[in-house]
């Protein structure tokens, strides 16, 4: 179970502390996900007990035996936080009256109760289980025993699956998940092929399932195991980019997963191959849902290429000239190229730096399309991203989830080959963002007649997901490639834009101006302390802005200088006093924080920011505000939350801050690379601070080596 889990919901077994007692009353349930607020009858308490959490199938009257730890709310006082429950059935016929007669079986009351226990008195629950036919026999009740064998045969399966998944040391929020996914299947499920779980169940990967298996009794040595090992490792190789791992490689890895008593990796290997799961191209594996978006991609851009255009005559230079008039500018020669290629090309590639004018040509383009009557979609892989663009374009602009219609229900977008894009030109900003998954879903809803155009920046970091979209596309030499290399003379006398530039050549950044500095810190705890006074007080101060418009960015998430240690300085100095939303996750009222996966049923996605504006401890759940819009995320989908007063610089891909403070030490030595640190830069829009040693400064500009993705896309497209 990932570490944020296990905070969030601890594991049974290690909980220090049980409650039983009996179920009075609901005070909240939300049906959703089992998370319930619960008043209970504890003998030798005087006062009914608070308990909450995920408590599913349990209905009042019942006694249940709870495991999780007492804490102190500042709301609502002393509660019980249940980590895992177990029913406990009652054994006289005096208390099967009573837990029967309180309602725990719909349509039977305390008269009901009476009859079926006078029947068959304390082996009345063993009937309702084993024999319940039984209930016919009882006068009076009629068609109603169906109805209620049905209810009890559905109530004891829940409480037995829940049994079980604990029994395997599963907590109870993940335990939800897994009942929610294969219902009165779990048990079947989980006993036949416990790794499927980590293909299937969010939140649960292959060490969860593989510590399931050994509980089950499923040896390390297991076929099913080093297949499930295999997949796990393709899997993981995709949150490093790659669309694939060599062959040698994938059974490396998996044998140092497995450990010495594993199953051999090479046949693991031609099993899931053999299965349908994995695809063995040129000594390559992908997992099958890779190979076919790679595929998929570059026979999409090749048909995309090989379509003629819709039919509307422009007159590129007399355009030129219409759109120069009409802005009251002079294009420079780059940014001419650039929309002579938009205009008379399929699909066209535009990159360039910071101080480049890609804003200016993407208005450009837009309003000559536009006075042509031509239809537009503007999107971005981002929201923040999105936004800025819609205000380039002078035109309404969207996520590119949004400009597919993404269903959150199945999962998929709406639009597609069969149900295309209502558009004649689509332009994409931020394209170096695109992973290869998103690239193929987009062209694949791209009409055949429209016109693709590509913007972005090449020398920024990659994408977050797999695949090298952007450097594969130009790599291909199948679209028209314009490189926008003029830097604008307004633009130049930013240090901001200069020193990305010259860092971009292997040159160290001027280390001081209007909109620019290096705060040179030897000591981690030092440049810790800066970076915080400079986040919070400093930069807020001197430009005037709220420290929530300062983002702290780093390379990574571990160490004195790394995310998560910068994130709890700063929320100790920006919000210690805030009320404590979740305590477990250490989450406050008005703690900056980002989504950390794509939720498509909220319409969040990854790497998007926001603010806890409000808590309900009672119903558990928390409101995150994101750009004006509140959203609630319950026990199921906080750990996609990450505070984020600091972020990897790899999250910060695709928005801008108005202010960027950037730790850079040599404690952050395996992560230290030159596009790592233009990427960085390129975040700041009207200040940028770098906080660090000059030896992680001068290691970073001269470490041009990047780790390189495996990929096939531009050889697939050639």
């Amino acid at each position: 179970m990932p570490a944020r889990m296990r905070d969030l919901f601890p594991d049974p077994n290690d909980a220090p502390d049980t409650l039983e007692g009996v179920l009075e009353r609901f005070t909240f349930v939300n049906e959703e996900n089992g998370w319930s607020v619960v008043r209970m009858l504890v003998e030798g308490e005087r006062d009914l007990v608070t308990a909450v959490g995920n408590l599913v199938g349990v209905r009042i009257g019942e006694t249940i035996r709870l495991k999780g730890a007492w804490v102190e709310d500042r709301r609502y006082g002393r509660q019980f936080k249940v980590a895992a429950f177990t029913p406990v059935l009652p054994s006289t016929p005096a208390g099967i009256e009573k837990y029967l007669g309180s309602g725990v079986i719909a349509g039977v009351g305390p008269k009901t109760a009476e009859k079926i226990v006078a029947a068959f008195g304390a082996a009345t629950l063993d009937v309702l289980t084993d024999e319940p036919e039984k209930l016919r026999g009882i006068r009076g009740l009629g068609k109603k025993a169906k109805a209620i064998a049905a209810e009890w045969k559905a109530q004891r399966a829940v409480h037995e699956v829940m049994t079980f998944l604990h029994s395997l040391g599963l907590g109870t929020a993940l335990a939800v998940r897994v009942w929610k996914k294969y219902g009165p299947r779990t048990t079947e499920v989980v006993k036949g092929d416990p790794y499927r779980l980590a293909a299937e169940v969010v939140g649960i990967g292959f060490l969860t399932a593989d510590r399931m298996a050994v509980n089950l009794g499923i040896p390390p040595s297991a076929p099913e195991r080093a297949e499930a090992g295999a997949m796990h490792v393709l899997r993981e190789s995709q949150s490093e980019g790659h669309c694939y791992l060599p062959r040698e490689e994938l059974a490396d890895r998996t044998r140092e997963l497995l450990g010495p008593e594993g199953a051999p990796a090479e046949d693991a290997i031609g099993r899931i191959a053999e299965r349908g799961l994995a695809i063995v191209e040129q000594d390559g594996v992908y997992t099958a849902e890779l190979h076919a978006a790679e595929v998929a991609a570059a026979r999409s851009l090749r048909d995309l290429l090989d379509a003629p255009p819709v039919d509307v005559p422009i007159d590129a230079d007399r355009a030129l000239a219409w759109f120069e008039g009409r802005a009251h500018i002079q294009l420079a020669e780059g940014q001419r190229q650039a929309i002579l290629s938009g205009i008379r090309n399929k699909a066209t590639v535009i990159t360039g730096g910071p101080g480049t004018g890609k804003t200016t040509l993407v208005r450009g383009l837009s309003d000559i399309f536009r006075a042509k009557g031509l239809r537009l979609a503007l999107c971005s892989p981002t929201g923040r991203a999105s936004r800025r663009l819609e205000s380039a374009a002078g035109a309404k602009a969207k996520t590119i989830h949004r400009t597919l219609e993404w269903n959150p229900k199945t999962g998929q977008p709406q639009r597609n080959r069969v149900h295309p894009l209502e558009a004649d030109v689509v332009i994409v900003d931020e394209a170096s963002m695109l992973d290869i998954v998103l690239f193929a879903l987009l062209l694949d809803a791209i009409p055949p007649a429209a016109r693709l155009i590509l913007v972005g920046d090449a020398d920024q970091l990659p994408s977050v997901g797999p695949g090298s979209v952007l450097r594969d596309v130009i790599a291909s030499k199948a679209l028209e490639v314009v490189r926008l290399t003029h830097i604008f003379r307004q633009e130049a006398r930013s240090l901001i834009v200069t020193n990305a530039h010259a860092v971009l050549h292997g040159e160290m950044p001027q280390p001081l101006g209007d909109d620019f500095a290096f705060v040179e810190k030897e000591n981690p705890e030092e440049a810790l302390a800066a970076i915080v006074e400079l986040a919070s007080r400093e930069l807020p101060r001197r430009l005037g802005l709220s420290p929530a418009d300062v983002q702290v960015l780093v390379p990574m998430h571990k160490g004195t200088l790394g995310a998560i240690a910068l994130n709890a300085a700063l929320q100790d100095r920006l919000n210690q006093k805030g009320p404590k939303a979740v305590p477990q996750r250490n989450l406050r009222i008005g703690d900056k924080v980002m989504q950390v996966k794509n939720d498509y049923e909220l319409d969040v996605f990854n790497g998007d920011l926001g603010l806890v504006t409000a808590v309900d401890a009672e119903d558990g759940i928390v409101t995150v505000t994101f750009d004006g819009r509140p959203c609630a995320y319950d026990a199921d989908n906080l750990d996609t939350l990450e505070l984020a007063y600091a972020c990897t610089i790899h999250k910060s891909q695709g928005s801008e801050y108005p202010a960027a403070v950037i730790a850079l030490h040599t404690q952050h030595f395996p992560m230290l690379q030159r596009n790592l640190l233009y990427t960085a830069i390129t975040r700041g829009k009207r200040f940028v601070a770098i906080v660090g040693s000059k030896r992680a400064l001068r290691t970073a500009v001269a470490n041009d080596r990047e780790r390189g993705r495996y990929t096939r896309l531009a050889g697939r497209m050639g």
